[in-house]
């Protein structure tokens, strides 16, 4: 019986050491980074334009929303969801994701159209009239220690086509040769951070006769653009003429209106449509388009 009492005694005894040993203060964590987040990144493609297929791959960049503080990550990657390879420091970070389309380069969180040489006997800076597509996101996010975050890129395109389509009119009409001109007032960049459109440029264009449709026998050039910047935007194009009889015209038109809301849809393509308005200028004629309506339907047909 003594014994029994002395096995009890060691038993109870050896307890209470495993107790003292468990203290019921220490934390418990969800994940195998207390101290840190991590987070799963899903990217939407859904709201780009119709016939556009995402890239192959795309950048992101986790950026701490303090100037001063460190931590940010880079990385390339492919497919829709992708777990950064990361642990992040609790904190207030930028997330962005964007592509790196032909003719068009990201520095920090602004994208840059590729500069383009001007055409004869033409001033200013111009930016190159057919970039690649490009796609971007830009959210905040709280990233939080032991946690393990999932966000969702929605893509936003950011380049828009654009298509003018000119209507010469009068009784030389089947003279016209070319048209060739320069629309202002373009957007060379785009800080994707909080979409401002700056670097006001020019984009040379080169209308080609359309040979098909409801259109046939109308001048057509198509661009791609990053926006539009600046207070206006205005096509200056010189018609010239088959051995050049008449004089070649120039032609002014303001299409500041028009383009008011470009930077939005750009999902959408824009085609706009006039009819050329000639005014005698002493022994020589000037051109002008002021009636500027929208054109719907299918794709155009040019030479």
């Amino acid at each position: 019986m003594k014994k029994d009492r002395i096995y009890q005694l060691i038993g109870a005894a050896a307890i209470a050491t495993l107790l003292a040993g468990c203290d019921v203060k220490d934390p418990i964590y969800d994940t195998p980074h207390p101290e840190h987040g991590t987070v799963a990144l899903t990217t939407d493609w859904s709201g780009i334009g119709e016939g556009l297929t995402a890239p192959a791959s795309y950048t992101v960049a986790v950026t701490p929303a303090a100037a001063a503080a460190t931590g940010g990550y880079t990385a390339t990657l492919t497919g829709t969801t992708a777990t950064l390879d990361h642990l992040f420091e609790p904190g207030k970070y930028s997330i962005y994701a964007y592509n790196t389309p032909e003719h068009i380069a990201v520095t920090g969180t602004v994208a840059s159209v590729e500069a383009a040489s001007a055409p004869a006997g033409q001033t200013g800076t111009f930016v190159g009239n057919a970039p690649g597509w490009l796609f971007a996101s830009a959210m905040d996010a709280t990233i939080e220690a032991d946690t393990e975050h999932a966000y969702t890129a929605v893509m936003q395109q950011q380049v828009r086509q654009l298509t003018l389509i000119i209507e010469p009119t009068g009784g030389t009409t089947d003279r016209v040769e070319s048209i060739t001109g320069t629309l202002s007032g373009v957007a060379g960049t785009l800080d994707i951070d909080n979409g401002t459109h700056g670097s006001p440029s020019n984009v040379a264009m080169t209308f080609s006769k359309i040979i098909e449709g409801t259109d046939a026998g109308k001048y057509a050039a198509t661009v791609r653009l990053l926006g539009t910047a600046g207070t206006q935007q205005q096509l200056t194009a010189t018609i010239a003429f088959t051995d050049g009889s008449p004089a070649a015209v120039t032609l002014t038109s303001d299409l500041t209106t028009e383009l008011a809301a470009f930077n939005a849809d750009k999902r959408t393509p824009l085609t706009l449509g006039g009819s050329v308005v000639e005014t005698p200028t002493g022994a020589e004629f000037s051109a002008t388009i002021t009636g500027w309506t929208p054109v719907h339907g299918g794709p155009v047909t040019a030479d």
